[in-house]
């Protein structure tokens, strides 16, 4: 498995004031830059936010060999709690970084609470991702954008913020196909249902009112106005939730 790489968002890499240490993931398909870091400006100033990249997705390099949302969630652990360095550290993701949350969550190692963004502990069907990984190898990514604009976004974004929305999209063809695939091939072996009950940290399950890939039924909050893609469709309603789920007192 390729290593990840890992980006500064806000912040300062080393401790700098920081008091706390959120670490994003990522949505199959983008770059995690290029989706958090509208959201990570609006979440607090004392906040050091650091995000990861997919294989083959943004800043990632390719992947040449088959990798598991277990494997990557060891990954972040293993990097979190070096960046932390003995500070607070938190986890929040967008639909495959959400998975790799729901991983963190049942074995959170530095991790002191998780917010998952458009997940589930089971997304879809096996079958389906293996679909969608073989159509990926044939047609490529750039096959990807019409079916991923009407999944991500609510009815009318693309409309309200055509910049945002055309640059993910545009990022999805860029997307290298292999990495695409196994990413697919890693969420169809995906499914900790039977554990995340017992998870031992807080964790928010949150996702959008028109999301129809992980739909409302299946998460605890719903952020009115969005589908797959929260932060960017609503950057400071995902902040705040976030900010205020994090810094409950417990």
């Amino acid at each position: 498995m390729a290593d990840l790489t890992f980006t500064q968002l806000t912040g300062d890499e080393r401790t700098s004031g920081a008091e706390r240490v959120l670490v994003v993931g990522p949505s199959l398909g983008t770059g995690v830059a290029d989706l958090w870091s509208r959201c990570a400006a609006l979440l607090p100033a004392t906040w050091q936010v650091v995000g990861w990249d997919l294989p083959g997705h943004g800043a990632g390099a390719p992947a040449t060999t088959a990798f598991t949302v277990e494997e990557l969630a060891g990954a972040v652990r293993d990097r979190a709690a070096g960046i932390a360095a003995g500070r607070p550290v938190s986890y929040a993701g967008v639909s495959f970084g959400g998975a790799v949350g729901f991983a963190i969550a049942v074995d959170p190692g530095p991790f002191d609470a998780v917010v998952t963004l458009a997940a589930a502990p089971r997304i879809g069907t096996a079958d389906a991702w293996h679909e969608r990984a073989a159509y990926v190898r044939k047609a490529g990514t750039a096959a990807m954008v019409e079916g991923s604009a009407a999944r991500w976004f609510a009815p009318g974004f693309l409309d309200r913020d055509p910049a945002t929305g055309s640059d993910l999209l545009l990022a999805l063809q860029d997307v290298d196909d292999e990495s695409y695939a196994l990413a697919c091939e890693a969420l169809a072996a995906f499914d900790v249902r039977d554990r995340v009950s017992f998870a031992p940290v807080p964790l928010l399950v949150a996702g959008g009112e028109h999301d129809v890939v992980v739909t409302p039924d299946q998460v605890a909050v719903v952020v009115p106005g969005v589908a797959h893609q929260p932060t960017v469709e609503d950057p400071a309603a995902t902040a705040a939730l976030i900010t205020e789920f994090v810094e409950a007192d417990r």
